[in-house]
């Protein structure tokens, strides 16, 4: 089993403290399922978010860059009775959507594409997927996260059956972090498997994604921070974008 196959097993224990709730609220106060119905979540994991959605009445679809992730997604849809389909490919070459009313990139996921370029091309191709008066919601971890406080590592987590140890380091370019995780996971027979799990995130600053975002054609363009209808301030940690065409 690959290393990223056996995170994809894991993911889902060690985001129980993400607000789901709060993110799929944000979405349904702007952009209702019965005015907004087809939905895509970008980067949808292990689909948590996704049958979120579609509990709601949209017609959801999901992509991600890791088919282990999407095969977990696969099993969990079918254990819920939901019929989502699912794509491997990479955000920044998506294609084959069109006249989509949501499209959403959730839990940083936008901070995985490392290159600027790769960021523009990304928004550009989401604008052409996006019908006239469709809407694009995504969040950022702020620069004061990753230049500050991703930087107090180690960070360690134990749950019983899961636990790791999280350091983390500056990457080259500005605004990015290395994450360099070691897993111990139970087995069924009491022992632990010891795996390790290597990312890198990005970000950039609230006016270069608002740049970004207009240079990909929208224009009414709405910045809050940390999951509350309020403007980002020097402390906040994440970013979140809604963005109309």
């Amino acid at each position: 089993m690959s290393s990223y196959s056996q995170f994809a097993q894991v993911y889902d224990g060690l985001m129980t403290d993400v607000p789901y709730d709060e993110y799929v609220n944000w979405v349904t106060s702007h952009a209702s399922p019965a005015s907004y119905p087809n939905l895509l979540d970008i980067g949808c994991g292990t689909g948590t978010m996704a049958a979120k959605f579609a509990a709601l009445g949209y017609k959801v679809s999901g992509i991600d860059l890791s088919e282990d992730m999407l095969m977990v997604a696969s099993q969990n849809f079918a254990e819920a009775g939901l019929d989502i389909p699912l794509y491997c490919m990479s955000m920044d070459e998506l294609e084959g959507f069109n006249d989509l009313d949501v499209i959403t990139i959730p839990i940083d996921s936008i901070n995985y594409v490392l290159e600027e370029d790769a960021v523009r091309e990304t928004l550009k191709r989401i604008y052409e997927s996006l019908k006239s008066g469709g809407q694009l919601f995504f969040d950022v971890h702020s620069i004061y996260k990753m230049d500050e406080l991703f930087m107090d590592s180690p960070f360690t987590y134990d749950d019983g059956e899961v636990s790791y140890l999280w350091m983390t380091e500056k990457g080259e370019e500005p605004h990015s972090v290395h994450h360099d995780l070691v897993f111990y996971s139970q087995l069924d027979n009491g022992y632990y498997e010891r795996f390790e799990e290597f990312h890198t995130q990005r970000t950039f600053d609230i006016e270069m994604y608002k740049n970004m975002l207009k240079e990909a054609g929208f224009q009414d363009i709405f910045i809050t921070a940390d999951f509350a209808e309020k403007e980002p301030v020097e402390f906040s940690e994440r970013i979140f974008f809604r963005a109309v065409k």
